[in-house]
């Protein structure tokens, strides 16, 4: 990992319909490191039940670094499965005599991220021979009856499942498996159960980002977790999963462009999750082909709140399924409100279809949206609603 390019730099975002979003290097493969524990954990409470895991790992905040000798005193027990010594008792559990746990964890990465995921077998050579700080945590567990495995195998299965090859595109998609309630977006398979996913995302949110965990919630706002190679995830429940990755790292073993795109990512696209809003669905309500005074047009029907998530559908849809008709309508009369994110993206949309030659109508009787002109001059036309009635017949 000290040989990485520190200038390279990608970022991906996953819809929970499986439309993955990706910029810069969105192809480069590298370690999974940190960000496989939530999955690896995931993996144990399907194994073992959420009673039977707490028996065996916290889910309290250390509020130390990730590598610290961080057992609770009464118990002996992890404090959480994020850090390290949680997250080699967490790789300790999935394990069997009849398949082992790191081919296991390998399968459902696979799963997750829909093709074969392979180990970087140069990082995990590399980790292995510097893990003297993770034998000493597992011999710990072990001294303190909370390790279902042998210590040297654990961590041996533990870095070797951190050395697993990944890009964002991949990471986006697995987190927006957790996003999307532990199904699988594109596959439709179900993963994981609700309960599970659930719980695995409080630990996310409150756990995930180490000793930044509080500045992490409080800014951006998001369930996550990084990964010492550079990369971390982001789960927005019932929308989102996002993905960054640049290697140059902070105090903390967080990427710093990492930290700083998905700052941005939750400013500019509204996904802090004390952001107050209506559960997002889809902003079209329904597809109209009408004459409008003599002129065959396409109505798009819209409803709700204009958040993320609904306007990405709607963009969705006219990708898939451009309108015909050289008049399209926007009717904008069920709409209650605009994020910012959603004004930006219909801006852009509108000057795509206008490059494309169509007359644009938006009937938006509260005035939701400001008026559009793009850089040549052109911009839509704003009827009323008893015009558009008046024109349908």
């Amino acid at each position: 990992m000290a040989a990485a390019d520190p200038d390279t730099v990608a970022v991906a975002l996953c819809t929970v319909n499986g439309t993955v979003y990706a910029s810069g290097d969105a192809e480069h493969h590298f370690s999974i490191q940190s960000m496989s524990k939530p999955f690896a954990y995931a993996l144990a409470i399907e194994d073992h039940g959420l009673e039977g895991i707490r028996e065996k790992i916290g889910v309290e905040p250390s509020g130390e670094a990730f590598n610290e000798l961080s057992l609770e005193p009464e118990t002996g027990r992890p404090r959480n499965p994020m850090i390290n010594a949680g997250a080699i008792a967490t790789h300790a559990l999935i394990g069997s005599d009849h398949e082992p746990a790191l081919g296991r964890v390998l399968d459902f990465f696979g799963r997750l991220t829909g093709r074969d995921v392979e180990l970087d077998q140069a990082v995990a050579d590399s980790e292995l021979a510097t893990a003297d700080r993770n034998l000493g945590l597992a011999y710990l567990l072990h001294s303190a009856g909370q390790l279902a495995g042998d210590p040297q195998d654990s961590v041996t299965g533990y870095i070797r499942q951190c050395a697993a090859s990944v890009t964002v595109s991949d990471l986006a998609l697995m987190a927006a498996t957790l996003a999307n309630g532990g199904v699988q977006p594109r596959t439709g398979e179900r993963l994981l159960c609700r309960e599970s996913t659930r719980h695995l995302l409080s630990v996310m949110a409150t756990c995930g980002m180490y000793d930044a965990a509080g500045d992490w919630l409080t800014s951006v706002g998001i369930p996550a977790k990084s990964g010492v190679a550079g990369g971390i995830i982001g789960v927005l429940p019932g929308q989102v999963g996002v993905a960054v990755f640049s290697p140059r790292l902070d105090q903390h073993g967080n990427s710093v462009r990492g930290v700083e795109l998905m700052q941005r990512l939750s400013d500019d696209l509204g996904l802090h999750l004390m952001e107050a809003s209506r559960p997002a669905r889809s902003a079209l309500r329904e597809t109209l082909r009408v004459s409008l005074e003599d002129q065959p047009a396409t109505v798009y029907v819209l409803q709700g709140d204009l958040v993320l998530s609904s306007i990405e559908a709607l963009v969705h849809e006219l990708i898939q399924s451009p309108p015909t008709t050289d008049v399209v309508v926007f009717d904008m009369s069920r709409v209650d409100e605009v994020l910012p994110v959603a004004r930006r993206t219909s801006s852009e949309m509108a000057a795509k279809l206008l490059d494309e030659g169509h007359r644009i109508v938006i009937v938006d009787p509260e005035s939701t949206v400001e008026d559009f002109t793009d850089s040549r001059g052109r911009g839509i036309e704003r009827w009323e609603p008893e015009r558009l009635r008046s024109a349908m017949g």
